[in-house]
């Protein structure tokens, strides 16, 4: 579920105990919509991420790695020079809504301390980052005009107006009567009548309080004791401190499925897990899927690029099977030019049909002949080779032409694959670079660009301690078959684009084995469903000369069929 106010209160109180005092060190800004701090607080090294985008805004303490630009923006920068050496004073929830306030202090230009406040608004696709002095707007990470919206506008300069507040009560303010007041008109189940009444309360955090209240999940009303019912709801909202203990809920095929402050009694105990902290747990969550949908925002205008071309190239195909089709009769054309070269004598001057002895035929039988009238024999044999002529360049031509398309419509399939796994703008480079060096998209022009550094192929590690490499996209799979010694194991999906996969061993131990099967199984457009993997030794695997990245030819190889699912996947990627 996305970050409800309920979560965010402990996550605050998370955050409170762990980073008050602390110094910022650092200022990052990984993407447009997120700051990444370095906090040196307790003797250690803390990352604090805060994300404004609108389908996973968020705001906890991360272990991840963020890819940062090789240029800082702007909004980086100005934060730097207000934030960075800076001392967090404070950090709460306002309200018990959706909205973080951190309070830093730091010396202004004038060398005097400055109390300089970050709010984050965690509302779906109007969250937002903004950085406040002295009840004025610094920047915010997404600026709103006042053509965007009438109401609240965020640009540098304008005073700072917390969002309108909900009518509905907040939970650090809620008495029994009040709430009474609130529920004493409102029908249906309860748990909707309470995320009508106080902030923060998401659908799921809403039929979890009724639960705790009233026994079931969905009670309705008119069934209820409504004051020992706001009772018990208060005194629920009074006891969230002491409640805190980090849970995730896991789906069937064991993934994680969604992010709980505490076990929740209306879902499956059973598939619920305790983590050591709630920020752990976000990280969890969060990191494979906000990834996965900025990789797919940035990567969009490849894939539309690709498609059209897939689309172009099957159009050429359809036309180019179609002319070795019509070229197929050239050897009619060169038998009716040779019978007329050789039994010319037989057929009159004017005649528009000749019908003559087929020496071409094992049964003697003969082969009608149409002619021009206006023309000899002899100028209508010649004529004949002429079609044939014609036909055979128009047959190798289009073949020569089928065989180019045929490679470029596979090159086109593995770098639309290789997209889908992109990770990292590095994983995006390698798959724009393959397409430029195709020809299929035109190198940045302008001024001279810089340099980017190679993207790394995947590691794993076997049971055994056998090290296994992946390569996520054709120039991974290039380099890293290329770097391989020659007693390594190679393994490929079969007859379907994929990932190279290395395993740094002659002799595989049979767990390293079934490791690397899965993860060739899985990293192939097959997506580990009963995939054929081949495996060979790496000496056996060679690249022809001029083939594009990543294309192979190997011999000696064996074949497995392999099923795996996600969660082994994800179980290989925590080992």
């Amino acid at each position: 579920m996305p970050m409800d106010g309920l979560t965010l209160g402990f996550i605050a109180r998370e955050m409170k105990d762990t980073l008050t005092d602390g110094r910022i060190e650092r200022v990052n800004q990984p993407e447009k919509d997120m700051l990444v701090l370095l906090v040196r607080a307790g003797g250690k090294n803390r990352r604090l991420l805060l994300s404004a985008a609108p389908s996973f805004a968020r705001a906890h303490l991360t272990e991840a790695a963020y890819q940062n630009p090789q240029d800082a923006p702007m909004f980086c920068m100005l934060m730097r020079k207000h934030l960075q050496g800076g001392r967090i004073a404070k950090i709460c929830q306002l309200g018990g809504d959706r909205i973080l306030n951190i309070t830093v202090e730091n010396r202004d230009e004038m060398g005097d301390t400055a109390q300089k406040e970050l709010y984050l608004e965690l509302m779906g696709r109007h969250s937002n980052l903004t950085l406040v002095m002295n009840g004025r707007i610094v920047d915010a990470i997404r600026h709103v005009s006042g053509d965007m919206s009438r109401v609240r506008q965020a640009l540098p300069g304008l005073p700072f107006t917390l969002p309108p507040a909900q009518d509905k009560l907040a939970p650090e303010e809620m008495t029994e009567d009040a709430l009474l007041s609130r529920l004493s008109a409102a029908a249906g189940p309860f748990d909707k009548a309470l995320s009508g009444a106080v902030r923060g309360l998401s659908p799921v955090s809403a039929r979890e309080i009724a639960c705790r209240v009233t026994g079931g999940a969905r009670t309705d009303m008119k069934d209820l004791e409504l004051r020992d019912a706001c009772r018990a709801v208060c005194a629920f909202f009074s006891g969230l401190e002491g409640r805190a203990r980090p849970t995730v809920q896991m789906s069937p095929d064991g993934l994680i499925a969604d992010v709980l402050p505490f076990p929740y009694l209306s879902l499956d105990p059973a598939l619920q897990q305790p983590r050591a902290s709630l920020s752990l747990a976000l990280d969890e969550y969060y990191f494979g899927r906000d990834r996965r949908d900025r990789m797919n925002q940035k990567s969009a205008s490849l894939k539309r690029l690709i498609r059209t071309v897939q689309e172009r190239d099957e159009k050429k195909l359809a036309l180019q099977e179609e002319e070795i089709a019509a070229s197929a009769r050239l050897e009619e054309y060169r038998i009716a030019g040779e019978l007329l070269t050789a039994q010319g004598y037989l057929v009159p001057r004017g005649a528009e049909k000749a019908e003559l002895q087929n020496f071409y035929d094992p049964a003697g039988g003969t082969v009608e002949i149409a002619l021009d009238p206006a023309m000899t024999p002899a100028q209508n044999a010649q004529k004949y080779f002429k079609r044939y002529r014609k036909a055979k360049i128009a047959m190798e031509l289009a073949r020569e032409q089928k065989e180019k398309t045929l490679a470029e419509i596979g090159l086109l399939e593995q770098l639309s694959f290789d997209l889908e796994e992109c990770e990292t703008e590095q994983d995006l480079s390698d798959v724009r670079r393959a397409l430029e060096n195709a020809g299929l998209v035109k190198a940045p022009g302008g001024k001279k660009q810089q340099k980017q550094r190679e993207s790394e192929a995947l590691r794993f590690a076997a049971p055994d301690g056998t090290e296994i490499l992946v390569g996520k996209n054709s120039a991974q799979n290039d380099r890293l078959t290329s770097a391989a010694r020659g007693t390594d194991t190679w393994l490929h999906a079969k007859d379907m684009p994929g990932s190279h996969v290395i395993i740094r061993s002659m002799q595989p131990s049979r767990e390293a084995m079934e490791t690397a099967l899965k993860l060739a199984a899985w990293y192939s457009r097959g997506k580990g469903v009963s995939v054929p993997v081949d495996y060979t030794l790496r000496k056996h695997v060679k690249k022809p000369g001029g083939a594009p990245a990543g294309f192979v030819i190997y011999t000696n190889q064996k074949t497995a069929v392999v099923s795996v699912s996600e969660a082994e996947i994800a179980a290989l990627k925590k080992g």
